[in-house]
Protein backbone atom coordinates (compact mmCIF):
# COMPACT_ATOMS: atom_id res chain seq x y z
CA UNK A 1 0.00 0.00 0.00
CA UNK A 2 1.30 3.42 -0.90
CA UNK A 3 0.41 6.79 0.62
CA UNK A 4 -2.67 7.25 -1.57
CA UNK A 5 -4.03 3.81 -0.64
CA UNK A 6 -3.46 4.60 3.06
CA UNK A 7 -5.24 7.94 2.69
CA UNK A 8 -8.20 6.30 0.94
CA UNK A 9 -8.50 3.69 3.70
CA UNK A 10 -8.28 6.35 6.40
CA UNK A 11 -11.00 8.49 4.74
CA UNK A 12 -13.31 5.51 4.10
CA UNK A 13 -13.02 4.52 7.76
CA UNK A 14 -14.05 8.02 8.78
CA UNK A 15 -16.97 8.15 6.34
CA UNK A 16 -17.72 5.24 4.01
CA UNK A 17 -20.86 6.99 2.71
CA UNK A 18 -19.03 9.87 1.03
CA UNK A 19 -19.20 9.98 -2.73
CA UNK A 20 -16.24 9.04 -4.87
CA UNK A 21 -16.11 12.64 -6.12
CA UNK A 22 -15.92 13.98 -2.52
CA UNK A 23 -13.28 11.41 -1.59
CA UNK A 24 -11.19 12.29 -4.65
CA UNK A 25 -11.44 16.02 -3.84
CA UNK A 26 -10.24 15.44 -0.26
CA UNK A 27 -7.28 13.46 -1.53
CA UNK A 28 -6.46 15.79 -4.43
CA UNK A 29 -6.76 13.14 -7.16
CA UNK A 30 -9.00 12.64 -10.17
CA UNK A 31 -12.29 10.83 -9.47
CA UNK A 32 -11.33 8.11 -11.98
CA UNK A 33 -8.04 7.49 -10.14
CA UNK A 34 -9.83 7.37 -6.81
CA UNK A 35 -12.49 4.96 -8.09
CA UNK A 36 -9.89 2.63 -9.57
CA UNK A 37 -7.85 2.64 -6.34
CA UNK A 38 -10.94 1.83 -4.23
CA UNK A 39 -11.78 -1.02 -6.63
CA UNK A 40 -8.23 -2.38 -6.32
CA UNK A 41 -8.36 -2.12 -2.52
CA UNK A 42 -11.60 -4.13 -2.54
CA UNK A 43 -10.20 -6.76 -4.94
CA UNK A 44 -7.08 -7.15 -2.76
CA UNK A 45 -9.27 -7.62 0.33
CA UNK A 46 -7.99 -4.49 2.09
CA UNK A 47 -11.50 -2.99 2.05
CA UNK A 48 -13.80 -5.88 2.92
CA UNK A 49 -17.08 -4.02 2.74
CA UNK A 50 -19.17 -1.10 3.87
CA UNK A 51 -21.73 -1.43 6.64
CA UNK A 52 -23.86 0.46 9.11
CA UNK A 53 -22.77 0.36 12.76
CA UNK A 54 -25.98 -0.48 14.64
CA UNK A 55 -26.39 -0.09 18.40
CA UNK A 56 -27.61 -3.49 19.74
CA UNK A 57 -29.54 -1.75 22.54
CA UNK A 58 -31.56 0.19 19.95
CA UNK A 59 -32.71 -3.21 18.65
CA UNK A 60 -33.75 -4.38 22.11
CA UNK A 61 -30.55 -6.36 22.76
CA UNK A 62 -29.80 -4.90 26.18
CA UNK A 63 -27.51 -7.67 27.41
CA UNK A 64 -24.21 -8.52 25.78
CA UNK A 65 -21.75 -11.20 26.78
CA UNK A 66 -18.57 -12.92 25.75
CA UNK A 67 -18.89 -16.68 25.91
CA UNK A 68 -15.71 -18.78 26.01
CA UNK A 69 -16.40 -22.25 24.61
CA UNK A 70 -14.34 -25.41 24.86
CA UNK A 71 -14.91 -28.16 22.26
CA UNK A 72 -14.29 -31.90 22.40
CA UNK A 73 -12.83 -33.31 20.28
CA UNK A 74 -10.85 -30.29 19.09
CA UNK A 75 -10.79 -31.36 15.45
CA UNK A 76 -10.87 -29.20 12.33
CA UNK A 77 -14.30 -30.62 11.48
CA UNK A 78 -15.71 -29.77 14.92
CA UNK A 79 -14.18 -26.29 14.86
CA UNK A 80 -15.48 -25.44 11.39
CA UNK A 81 -18.93 -26.87 12.14
CA UNK A 82 -19.25 -25.01 15.43
CA UNK A 83 -18.01 -21.76 13.90
CA UNK A 84 -20.58 -21.96 11.09
CA UNK A 85 -23.40 -22.92 13.45
CA UNK A 86 -22.69 -20.03 15.83
CA UNK A 87 -22.33 -17.52 12.99
CA UNK A 88 -25.80 -18.47 11.74
CA UNK A 89 -27.52 -17.69 15.07
CA UNK A 90 -29.23 -14.28 15.36
CA UNK A 91 -27.93 -13.73 18.90
CA UNK A 92 -24.30 -14.03 17.80
CA UNK A 93 -22.45 -10.88 16.75
CA UNK A 94 -18.98 -12.38 16.26
CA UNK A 95 -17.16 -15.70 16.54
CA UNK A 96 -13.43 -15.93 17.23
CA UNK A 97 -11.30 -19.08 17.17
CA UNK A 98 -8.73 -18.60 19.94
CA UNK A 99 -5.78 -20.31 21.61
CA UNK A 100 -5.68 -21.19 25.27
CA UNK A 101 -7.98 -23.00 27.66
CA UNK A 102 -11.01 -22.40 25.42
CA UNK A 103 -11.35 -22.83 21.66
CA UNK A 104 -13.82 -20.03 20.90
CA UNK A 105 -14.83 -16.60 22.06
CA UNK A 106 -18.41 -15.81 21.00
CA UNK A 107 -19.91 -12.32 21.28
CA UNK A 108 -23.62 -12.67 22.06
CA UNK A 109 -26.39 -10.09 22.50
CA UNK A 110 -29.85 -10.77 23.92
CA UNK A 111 -32.89 -8.83 25.13
CA UNK A 112 -32.49 -9.91 28.77
CA UNK A 113 -30.51 -12.05 31.19
CA UNK A 114 -33.20 -14.72 30.90
CA UNK A 115 -32.83 -14.72 27.10
CA UNK A 116 -29.05 -14.98 27.44
CA UNK A 117 -29.46 -17.87 29.88
CA UNK A 118 -31.80 -19.61 27.43
CA UNK A 119 -29.26 -19.12 24.64
CA UNK A 120 -26.54 -20.69 26.75
CA UNK A 121 -28.64 -23.64 27.86
CA UNK A 122 -30.67 -24.26 24.70
CA UNK A 123 -28.13 -23.40 21.99
CA UNK A 124 -24.77 -24.30 23.51
CA UNK A 125 -25.35 -27.25 25.82
CA UNK A 126 -27.40 -29.05 23.13
CA UNK A 127 -24.32 -29.24 20.90
CA UNK A 128 -22.44 -32.52 21.43
CA UNK A 129 -19.03 -31.00 20.74
CA UNK A 130 -19.35 -28.41 23.53
CA UNK A 131 -17.35 -29.66 26.53
CA UNK A 132 -17.85 -26.50 28.55
CA UNK A 133 -18.34 -22.76 28.46
CA UNK A 134 -17.93 -19.66 30.57
CA UNK A 135 -19.89 -16.44 30.08
CA UNK A 136 -18.90 -12.90 30.93
CA UNK A 137 -21.48 -10.10 30.90
CA UNK A 138 -20.33 -6.92 29.14
CA UNK A 139 -21.22 -3.83 31.16
CA UNK A 140 -19.72 -1.25 28.84
CA UNK A 141 -17.38 -1.08 25.87
CA UNK A 142 -15.38 1.23 23.66
CA UNK A 143 -14.72 -0.06 20.15
CA UNK A 144 -12.30 1.46 17.66
CA UNK A 145 -13.85 1.80 14.23
CA UNK A 146 -10.67 3.14 12.62
CA UNK A 147 -7.56 0.99 12.33
CA UNK A 148 -4.60 3.35 12.58
CA UNK A 149 -1.45 2.30 10.71
CA UNK A 150 1.38 1.04 12.89
CA UNK A 151 4.78 2.68 12.81
CA UNK A 152 7.47 0.64 11.04
CA UNK A 153 9.15 -1.78 13.40
CA UNK A 154 6.12 -2.24 15.72
CA UNK A 155 4.77 -5.36 14.12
Amino acid sequence: MDELDSAIVRELQRDARQTNRALAAKLGVAPSTCLERVRLLRRRGVVRGFHADIDPQALGRRVQAFVSVQLRPPSRRAIEGFKAAMHALPEVSAVYVVAGEHDFLVHVSAPSLDALHSFLIDRLTERREVAGFRSQIIYDSVVKTVAEPLEPGTG
